[in-house]
């Protein structure tokens, strides 16, 4: 094994001095970007009601072509026997979790602010990032809360409760917080159930701020009441436009049919799947013992030619510094950023940064390890292989179903708060065909391949130095999670990360979890769009 060329020097060198420095700078980033998260919504709550969305709209076809006994069976097992009454259970739950969210928040807020003679100490003192990302996340939720309210109003309207929906309504117009868009959606919605009287451009207006289910509602009020007027005066213009209203949604309701399917049983198989692989590798570990699957190459580490300092230097100063840090002031400084640009621009900005990112952090892995040539060969060791492939598409159907059973206990956990990605809530709402294909090339190939050097092709076998393998792997996806900078993502994506790591452990070849962490997110990126789409 080789020696490491620096372990003559007195402790306290230089180097040494610039890491501490930049360790105590990392830490004092890394912390206040997790506790900024911590009452920021989560995507995954987004995901929930777009897929709500979905099971509302699909709701609304009425099965032509079918036998109407087939259908309502069909029907029923699709999206329920009272999908209104279930998407209202599931929005007043986000509803609440929103405004418990807004309640901490306040408080928290409270705490961040200087008081009231503040000096110059106060201010620094104040956190004033902290508090600037705590305003944000109260102005979203509260954004939130008003857009929800809308939407259960007109769940409440649909269901034969109009006062309810009325006295909601009225809440969101005379609101000192809501958007004026809000406020001008809740009165139109007022004054045509209330009043049954409509204004010139309040369809449009319904068109621009409402959508799928929601929109369709309200437009067949105001075509409703426009028919009644009409009739009296014998124009059947109204009637016409109500008409056709009603087989636009029947054809899109269909279409939406097609995508809840498709978002409900792919997952699903695969879980059923891995669930079966899990099952299979438990059966094999107890038959075979040391010959199962499970045991190949467990236990064993690798040959670390280099100490504890280098994998210091790599995480802190190569991917925490230069990707956290230095890389946005950089950026900044040269004012050059994501804000102004168009959707494609955005997208494209998102990949350009993300591979400077990748570049700094794996050029000061090259220089950080350039003393210890030649590698040991079974390092960075990517293979093209038959093994190599099933290792990380099996990791992957294994993956479905314990990550589907940590989704559950992380939205108990954390409400809907602790933030997220801000990528994921972007792909969301990009309809840019050209964007999203960037966005998918950034989340499905460059993550993947930088990710995994990173901390399967590195930190996990440096770490088998000082720890077993099963602890290399168990610490290697923690910082892995916690790299992401999200509290709500720590479990997961340290469960994620965990998984990642067996499978390398196993198969000794990077291409493993490059596979699985690119078939992730590929699925991913893909029940996004089509969530958003």
């Amino acid at each position: 094994m080789t020696s490491e060329p620096d372990s003559n020097r007195p402790w306290l060198s230089i180097k040494r001095l610039v890491l501490i420095v930049l360790t105590a700078l990392v830490g004092l980033v890394v912390v206040q970007s997790l506790l900024s998260s911590w009452k920021e919504p989560q995507v995954a709550s987004r995901l929930q009601l777009y897929q709500t969305d979905l099971l509302l709209e699909g709701s609304a076809w009425d099965g032509e072509g079918l036998p109407a006994d087939q259908w309502q069976t069909l029907r029923e097992g699709l999206v329920g026997k009272d999908p209104v009454a279930t998407a209202q259970k599931q929005y007043e739950e986000v509803r609440q979790q929103a405004a418990e969210g807004l309640v901490e928040g306040r408080s928290l807020q409270a705490e961040t602010a200087p008081t009231a003679n503040g000096s110059l100490a106060d201010e620094a003192n104040a956190g004033k990032p902290l508090a600037r990302r705590v305003q944000t996340a109260l102005t979203q939720q509260e954004l939130l809360i008003d857009r929800l309210d809308i939407r259960l109003g007109l769940m409440e309207v649909y269901q034969g409760k109009p006062e309810a929906a009325i006295r909601r309504w009225q809440q969101v117009r005379d609101s000192e917080t809501a958007a004026a868009s809000a406020m001008r959606t809740a009165d139109t919605l007022i004054r045509l159930w209330q009043d049954q009287q409509i204004a010139p451009g309040d369809d449009v207006w319904l068109q621009e701020t409402l959508d799928g289910w929601f929109e369709y509602r309200a437009l067949e009020k105001v075509y409703e009441i426009q028919a009644q007027t009409s009739d009296r005066s014998g124009d059947s213009s109204s009637a016409d436009r109500l008409a056709q209203l009603q087989a636009q949604e029947q054809a899109t309701a269909e279409n939406k049919l097609v995508k809840l399917v498709l978002l409900s049983t792919v997952p699903a198989l695969g879980a059923v799947i891995g669930l079966g692989l899990l099952i299979w590798l438990g059966a094999q570990r107890v038959l075979r013992g040391s010959q199962s699957v499970l045991q190949h190459n467990a236990g064993r580490g690798w040959e670390v030619p280099w100490t504890a300092e280098t994998i210091w230097q790599v995480l802190i100063a190569g991917f925490f510094f230069v990707g956290q840090i230095l890389l946005p002031l950089v950026l900044g400084g040269l004012g050059l950023g994501g804000a102004g640009l168009s959707s494609r621009g955005k997208a494209i900005f998102s990949l350009v940064y993300y591979l400077l990112m990748a570049a700094g952090s794996l050029g000061v892995l090259w220089w950080s390890i350039r003393p210890y040539q030649p590698i040991p060969k079974d390092m960075f060791r990517i293979k093209a292989s038959g093994s190599g492939l099933l290792w990380g598409l099996g990791g992957y159907f294994v993956a479905l179903p314990l990550m589907f059973g940590v989704a559950l206990l992380n939205q108990k956990i954390w409400q809907g708060q602790g933030g997220s990605n801000p990528l994921l809530q972007t792909v969301l709402e990009e309809q840019d065909g050209v964007a999203l294909l960037v966005f998918f090339a950034t989340a499905a190939i460059a993550a993947p391949l930088f990710e995994e050097a990173l901390f399967r092709g590195f930190l996990l076998p440096s770490l088998t130095r000082y720890l077993s393998t099963g602890w290399a792997i168990a610490l290697s996806a923690f910082i892995f999670a916690a790299a992401h900078l999200s509290l709500s993502e720590v479990l997961p994506l340290t469960v994620l990360g965990a998984i990642l790591g067996f499978v390398y452990t196993r198969s000794r070849n990077l291409l493993s979890p490059m596979v699985l962490h690119s078939a992730w997110n590929s699925a991913t990126m893909l029940g996004l769009f089509i969530l958003g789409g």
